[in-house]
């Protein structure tokens, strides 16, 4: 069993703050486990919402400390652990998360989870069958995602600017989610727009590229609309995430296996 479903697809404090799209980050989940990507301000309604047991996350993936993907993290393991009763899971984020002044994630929950594991000194992280290697952001804080299951690989960028570096680490992928906060000709350090998605698209070539983590400029523009031109553009099949949709990956199987052939 493999499905991703999105429990938000908000990018920016306007869209946030009045949840014109929820932020409760990604679930991933592969043969009974289950990967809580960024999960932002209100991952537990959401997550009740789309019939999502927060008690069977496996590990939560935090890319950066910054309110739109960490802010939930604390409750999230409350939660999942029942306090401390069932110590159980681990947190894969990196100092910005777990250390300073600025870090989301209280000394206390931290002492929940069976286990922490900073990325800033980690390459590669395997739980079971799965690799998670984290990807470089440009001109950002943090980190991406890459997971490798022995059926496919998935990536998630994470908040980043376009460049080599990017289209490298995610070349091999088969499914890339890709935050794209704006839309054709509006431009912002440390974030993608269409124009960034198309050239990164025609560099990596996944068998599937999902764009979510949508600014109030993108909702304007309508997601499903830049998608046309980003799938016409880049001749890679795209879908504009939504609140609450699941996806199967191995809907793409075909696709899936010949790419990773491919890789090696």
């Amino acid at each position: 069993m493999a499905k991703i479903i999105f429990l938000g697809t908000s990018g920016d404090s306007i869209v946030t703050g009045k949840q014109l799209r929820a932020s409760g980050g990604i679930i991933f989940n592969y043969n009974n486990m289950q990967f809580h990507i960024d999960p932002g301000p209100g991952a537990l309604v959401r997550a009740q919402q789309y019939g999502i047991n927060i008690r069977e996350t496996t590990a939560i993936l935090a890319s950066h400390n910054h309110t739109n993907h960490a802010s939930s993290v604390n409750a999230l393991i409350s939660g999942m652990t029942l306090n401390g009763m069932d110590k159980k899971g681990i947190l894969i984020a990196n100092k910005g998360i777990t250390e300073g002044k600025n870090s989301f994630v209280t000394e206390y929950n931290q002492t929940l989870l069976e286990r922490v594991i900073n990325m800033d000194g980690v390459a590669k992280v395997g739980i079971n069958n799965i690799d998670i290697v984290k990807t470089p952001v440009i001109n950002h804080a943090g980190n991406g995602f890459k997971i490798t299951t022995p059926e496919f690989i998935l990536s998630y960028t994470s908040d980043t600017e376009n460049g080599v570096e990017l289209k490298k680490a995610h070349e091999d992928s088969n499914i890339i989610i890709i935050n794209c906060k704006h839309p054709s000709g509006v431009s912002q350090e440390g974030h993608m727009n269409v124009d960034d998605v198309i050239d990164f698209l025609k560099a990596t070539k996944p068998s599937l590229g999902i764009i979510t983590h949508f600014g109030i400029k993108m909702i304007q523009k309508n997601p499903l609309d830049e998608t046309r031109i980003i799938q016409r553009e880049s001749k890679v099949q795209i879908i504009a995430a939504k609140d609450g949709m699941e996806i199967n990956p191995k809907d793409y199987s075909a696709s899936l296996k010949q790419k990773k052939l491919k890789s090696y």
